[in-house]
This record gives structure tokens, C-alpha cells and sequence, in this order.
């Protein structure tokens, strides 16, 4: 096969996404008819972006996809919400040869002339680069809003972490008895209706915090 022929078997697919089955796809389709799409090139999904577990756009990468193919999408967002994850797919496309143009990304649109593919390179990099910077930003904020969060609940005497487990009725009886050697941790554990590690986090939990005398 000649590079002429080659060229000519690669493919252009388009991928639209709606966070949610009520929405609609029309201007993604829109845009994509402009640019001479058929149905049958656009892939589509009805689901959020908060991560890339999608059908219609694992189909894409994992069975339609080839080297040399170009993939076109309204804006970055389409592909996810996470701006790490979009850094990830662009790290994907580039490794293995996939043009990616965005729509709303003039730069991302523009066919370089032959021997200058490396500006388009230099454009990914950016992107890279960029998107990267920005999701790093993003974890360090939300790591510190949480920590905000939590001193300010904290202040407020609200109580992180597993809740205390409740003390059968007759547990200070059976844990004298268990405690004294005339029964075994089973049979405590039977006569209290406990699991194993019910039963061990409660002995902990009143070594810690002794209950008061049951009269």
C-alpha cells in the first residue's frame, strides 16, 4: 500500500456527550454535519463525565480507533469532566498516533503542512501541560476546603470516624465472667449476641471508656 492509499484508509470519527438521557444532542451534531460527518462516524453518550467509563467512547478507543485516525469533539469537556483524565486521553492520543481536534480549540483544527506536524505537537504539549497544571491546582483545593470543613465541623463537636458500638445489656455480666476465666471468648461471644470483631472492638471500646456498674 502506497502512503497516498494509506492516508485515504484513515478515518475521522466524532464523539458527542450529554451528562444525562433528557438532554439533547443536537448542536454537537449540528457542528459535526458542517464539517461533513455522517451518522454512522458520530459516536454518542448520554451519561456524566465525571470519569471515562462510557460505552459509546470506551467503543471508540478500544475498537474503532487507529493509528493515523482523527477524533473530533465539540470542546474538552466532551471527553470528561476531570481535568486530569482529559490530560491522560490527550497523553493516549498523541502515544498512539491519534489526531484530536477540538472544536471550540481553533489550534487544534489547523492541517499543518507536511514537515510541520511538529507545531501541532507543540500545541498537545501545551495542552498537556496546561490541563495539568490546572488539575493539580484543583486537588490541592479541594484537599484544603476539605481540611477547612473538617476543623470547622470539629469545632462544632461533630464526631468523625466509625460510631461507638452498642453495649448488650448483659455485657458487663459476661465480660466479668470472660474476664475471670469461667467462660471463653465464644461463649461470651454467644451469650452476647456478638460477632468476632463486634465482640473485640467492644472490649476495646470499654477498656478505653469503662461502663458504669448495671444494677
Amino acid at each position: 500500500m502506497n502512503t497516498w492509499e494509506a492516508v485515504m484508509d484513515n478515518r475521522t470519527y466524532y464523539y458527542a456527550r450529554v451528562s444525562s438521557r433528557d438532554q439533547n444532542l443536537d448542536r454537537q451534531f449540528a457542528a459535526f454535519y458542517s464539517m461533513g460527518a455522517t451518522e454512522r462516524e458520530i459516536i454518542t453518550d448520554k451519561q456524566s463525565g465525571k470519569d471515562l467509563e462510557r460505552s459509546g467512547y470506551q467503543a471508540l478507543k478500544t475498537t474503532l480507533l487507529r493509528r493515523g485516525d482523527t477524533l473530533v469533539v465539540k470542546s474538552l469537556d466532551r471527553l470528561s469532566r476531570n481535568k486530569g483524565d482529559i490530560k491522560a486521553e490527550l497523553e493516549y492520543f498523541k502515544s498512539s498516533g491519534i489526531r484530536l481536534k477540538v472544536l471550540d480549540l481553533p489550534t487544534t483544527m489547523i492541517d499543518y503542512p507536511a514537515g510541520q506536524e511538529w507545531v501541532l505537537d507543540m500545541v498537545n504539549n501545551i495542552l498537556i501541560e496546561v490541563l495539568a497544571s490546572i488539575a493539580e491546582q484543583e486537588r490541592v483545593t479541594i484537599k484544603s476546603r476539605q481540611a477547612e470543613g473538617i476543623a470547622a465541623a470539629k469545632t462544632k463537636g461533630v464526631k468523625f470516624g466509625r460510631p461507638a458500638a452498642i453495649y448488650p445489656d448483659n455485657w458487663n455480666e459476661v465480660i466479668s465472667l470472660w474476664r475471670s476465666g469461667n467462660i471463653t471468648a465464644t461463649k461470651a461471644m454467644q451469650l452476647t449476641g456478638t460477632k468476632r470483631t463486634t465482640f473485640y472492638r467492644l472490649v476495646k471500646q470499654h477498656k478505653n471508656s469503662p461502663l458504669p456498674a448495671l444494677n
